[in-house]
């Protein structure tokens, strides 16, 4: 989508750690925003989606991986910012009723068929309704 859309669209992702399902989830989302501070969101997510398991010496070991400073990480994980951050994903996301992960969005409508033409399609959608707009 990226791709084919490069001044149109924008990924904005947002943590909605499923506790109930996965006991670090909340732990991954709090190491991944910290990675971020460090300007390594999305590779420290990419690793951890690429994780067979996850515990604290697998976060430990991708911020290694990756370079991060392993104190200023840690303090990051385990600061007001960063958590306030994973709570304002979480609070967006109980207001936005989503209830699972992924959940996709294309300008506030909620993506139903993720096939890419369908979501191409909602994308020209919106452009041709913002284009009306103006």
């Amino acid at each position: 989508m990226l791709e084919h859309n490069p001044d149109t669209v924008k990924i904005v992702l947002k943590n909605l750690p499923l506790t109930s399902i996965h006991d670090y989830a909340e732990q991954a989302a709090l190491a991944a925003l910290a990675a971020g501070e460090q300007g390594k969101f999305w590779p420290f997510h990419d690793e951890l989606f690429d994780s067979k398991e996850l515990n604290d010496k697998v976060i430990e070991s991708i911020a290694k991986k990756l370079g991060l400073d392993l104190e200023q990480f840690k303090k990051d994980m385990d600061s007001e910012k960063v958590k306030k951050q994973l709570n304002t994903d979480i609070n967006d996301a109980n207001k936005a009723d989503v209830g699972g992960t992924p959940t996709l969005f294309v300008n506030g409508r909620q993506v139903k068929n993720r096939g890419l033409q369908p979501i191409q399609e909602m994308i020209d959608q919106e452009l041709q309704r913002i284009q009306r707009g103006k």
